[in-house]
């Protein structure tokens, strides 16, 4: 046995997933599914939830039953985005919030862990589906986009909300899916789209009726279960390697850099300072209302 593969045996046969607060993990029929679970929080993405993604992924791929991951989420939605009771409703000095003057060198390394373990999705050996209901919303949308493939319910919403004020999408992978365009369109005014329009839009694989959600991911899976891995693999690579070649990286390395700025600008300072004072449900009611100065409070320079 090689040494590079005694690591990863090693690695992997520390990991525990009746330990994960975040994440549930569950082997079925040759299918590794990866459930978000914090459905009290609409599975908002936790301090937890980025390394169980990832550790869940490292399972999957060195399980040699394991032929296709599908990710999904528990209760009402897929994932809310990060968790802003617990980053943005507090005083700065949390997670994503720092006290000013910012340090973007610690931000970097906080935020790219995070993107690493999302595009874990996207690295994966085995392919990945992610079914999508209720939300995929701001960082939940970057987690579903890194998947190769989505299907969404009809009625279920996906957008990235924080490009208005306090996020850039790290992931980055919106202009890859739809071009720049499209990516613009949304990315510019943080506006949410149905699961039908995100198929007619090419963001997504496809979209069903919410009823029909769990045969229609069945369904693709078990096309794809009954195909060697190594082939499969073959294939995830070509394509990957296509559009890692237009930059993929360097992108992402961009845009994880200017998420800290959008957090720490003059506008980022004051939308966390409305979410502490109000509640984050207000001060993204507010930010998200069209109206500039909303949610900016009295002394806004804007």
């Amino acid at each position: 046995m090689t040494t590079l593969r005694k690591m990863m045996m090693m690695t992997q046969s520390s990991i525990d997933p009746s330990e994960f607060q975040s994440v549930q993990y569950t082997v079925k029929d040759k299918v590794a599914n990866i459930t978000l679970n914090r459905p009290n929080r609409l599975n908002a993405i936790g301090i937890h939830t980025p390394k169980e993604i990832y550790q869940s992924v490292l399972l999957a791929n060195n399980d040699e039953n394991v032929k296709v991951i599908v990710l999904s989420g528990k209760g009402r939605a897929f994932c809310s985005g990060y968790d802003l009771i617990d980053f943005a409703q507090s005083e700065r000095g949390t997670f994503g919030s720092q006290k000013m003057p910012w340090d973007p060198y610690t931000d970097y390394k906080v935020m790219a862990s995070c993107t690493e373990a999302f595009m874990s999705l996207w690295k994966s050996y085995k392919p990945t589906v992610c079914k999508v209901h209720g939300f995929a919303v701001a960082g939940g949308s970057d987690i579903a986009l890194c998947c190769d493939m989505v299907i969404m319910a009809d009625n279920a919403k996906i957008g990235y909300p924080p490009s208005r004020v306090w996020g850039c999408s790290t992931p980055a992978m919106w202009v890859y899916r739809v071009g720049p365009e499209k990516a613009k369109r949304l990315l510019f005014t943080g506006d949410l789209i149905t699961g039908k329009e995100a198929t007619d839009m090419g963001l997504v694989l496809q979209s069903v009726p919410e009823d029909k959600l769990d045969d229609a991911v069945d369904k693709l899976v078990q096309r794809m279960v009954n195909v060697p891995s190594n082939q499969l693999f073959f294939q995830k690579q070509v394509i990957n390697q296509a559009v890692e070649q237009m930059g993929l990286s360097s992108t992402q390395r961009l845009a994880t850099f200017l998420d800290g700025m959008t957090r720490h600008s003059p506008e980022g300072v004051l939308f966390q300072q409305r979410a502490y004072e109000a509640g984050f449900k207000q001060a993204v009611k507010e930010r998200d209302s069209g109206d500039e100065t909303a949610w900016s409070g009295p002394n806004s320079k804007l």
